[in-house]
C-alpha cells in the first residue's frame, strides 16, 4: 500500500524556514551529543529502529547519539518537543506514520508535520499483527471474528497508543467487520504486549517485532499480519489482504525528522549516514529476521512520501470513533 499510495502522490511545497540562525549553527556539527528523541515507550519499534542507527551514526559522526523516550499522546508529546526546538541538528524525533500522519489529524492544534518538520530519512517498519492471548479459544481470523460476535458486551483490545497505526488497522478491521471491540490505549507497543501476557486484555493489534518473542514461545498467537504477502520467519501466518482485508495492508513505518528550517547540509549527512546504516549486513539480516521493510530514499524523495501518507490515511482517520 505503501508503494501504490507513494507513486500516485504529487510533489509537495516546499518547506518553510524556521526564524533560526540555521546557516551559523550547521558550521562545525556536530561538536556535542544529538538527542534524538522517541516518542513512545521504550521496547517498541520506533524504539529499536532509532536503536539500531544511533550506534553507527555515532560512529561515523564522531559524537553520541542519545535516544530520549517521551511518550503520550500517540507520539503528539515527544515530536511537539522537537517541533520547538532549534533546527541545528542536536535535538532530532524518531517520526513515523503513527505521530506524524494519525496523530495529528485526530489533533489538528498539536503541529503541522510537514510545516513543523524536516523530514530526514526512512528508517523502516514492521506490519501490524493481531494477536491474542494463547488461551482464548480461537485458531484463525474467522474464529476470532465470530468469538467476538458471540460477546454480549464485545471484547476489549490493547494498540500501542490512542492515534498509532495499531490503533488505526485495528478500528478499520472492527468497522469492515461490525465488531464490537472496546480500544484500551497503552503508551506503547510494549506495554500492551505485557498486558497481553498476563491476560488483562484478550487481544491487541501491534507491530509485529514487538510480539514476535512471544509469538514464537506460544503465550500469544498471530492470526493476520498487514504485510503484503506472509513472511517468511512466520509462513503459518496469513495476510489481512489474503482473508478478505485488503485495505489492511500496510507497514509501521518509522523515520528520522527534525525541526523545520534544519540545514541542508546538515540534513543531506544525517540522510547519507542512516541509509548507510540501515545497509549493513547484520541490520539487514535483522530486517528479514523481524519482518520489517526499508525504502532507500534521499529527503526530498522521503518528504514526498510523508506527504503521500498523510494524503492516503486521513480519510480512515477521519472516520475513526473519538477517544473513549
Amino acid at each position: 500500500m505503501q508503494r501504490r499510495s507513494f507513486m500516485k502522490a504529487g510533489l509537495a511545497g516546499a518547506l518553510p524556514l524556521a526564524a533560526w540562525p540555521a546557516a551559523a549553527a550547521a558550521s562545525g556539527w556536530p561538536d556535542k551529543p544529538v538527542r534524538v528523541v522517541v516518542p513512545y515507550a521504550p521496547g517498541g519499534s520506533a524504539d529499536t529502529l532509532g536503536r539500531i542507527v544511533a550506534e553507527p551514526m555515532a560512529q561515523a559522526l564522531g559524537q553520541a547519539f542519545v535516544l530520549d523516550n517521551r511518550s503520550g499522546a500517540g507520539g503528539i508529546i515527544g515530536s511537539q518537543m522537537v517541533a520547538r526546538s532549534a533546527p541545528d541538528g542536536y535535538t532530532l524525533v524518531i517520526s513515523g506514520i503513527g505521530s506524524h500522519v494519525i496523530a495529528p489529524v485526530q489533533q489538528p492544534r498539536s503541529f503541522d508535520p510537514m510545516k513543523d518538520f524536516t523530514h530526514i530519512a526512512m528508517l523502516g517498519g514492521p506490519p501490524t499483527v493481531l494477536v491474542v492471548n494463547a488461551a482464548l479459544p480461537v485458531k484463525d481470523l474467522k474464529g476470532f471474528i465470530d468469538h467476538v460476535k458471540r460477546q454480549p458486551d464485545g471484547l476489549n483490545w490493547g494498540s500501542p497508543g490512542q492515534g498509532t497505526h495499531g490503533h488505526l488497522i485495528g478500528e478499520v478491521f472492527a468497522a469492515s467487520h461490525q465488531l464490537k471491540l472496546m480500544h484500551i490505549s497503552y503508551r506503547g507497543a510494549a506495554p500492551a504486549v505485557g498486558d497481553l501476557i498476563a491476560n488483562q486484555i484478550p487481544a491487541a493489534f501491534v507491530t509485529l517485532n514487538s510480539a514476535g518473542p512471544q509469538i514464537a514461545s506460544g503465550r500469544l498467537r498471530a492470526l493476520a499480519v498487514t504485510s503484503q504477502k506472509r513472511l517468511a520467519t512466520y509462513p503459518a501466518v496469513p495476510t489481512f489482504a489474503e482473508l478478505g482485508d485488503s485495505q489492511l495492508s500496510a507497514i509501521t513505518w518509522f523515520a528520522l525528522s527534525g525541526p523545520a528550517g534544519l540545514p541542508a547540509s546538515i540534513d543531506q549527512r544525517l540522510n547519507a549516514e542512516v541509509r548507510k546504516a540501515l545497509r549493513r549486513p547484520e541490520v539487514l539480516a535483522f530486517f528479514t529476521r523481524e519482518g520489517i521493510e526499508t525504502y532507500d530514499m534521499d529527503p526530498a524523495t522521503f518528504t514526498r512520501y510523508v506527504q503521500s501518507q498523510i494524503d492516503y490515511w486521513t480519510p480512515y482517520v477521519k472516520a475513526l470513533p473519538p477517544p473513549r
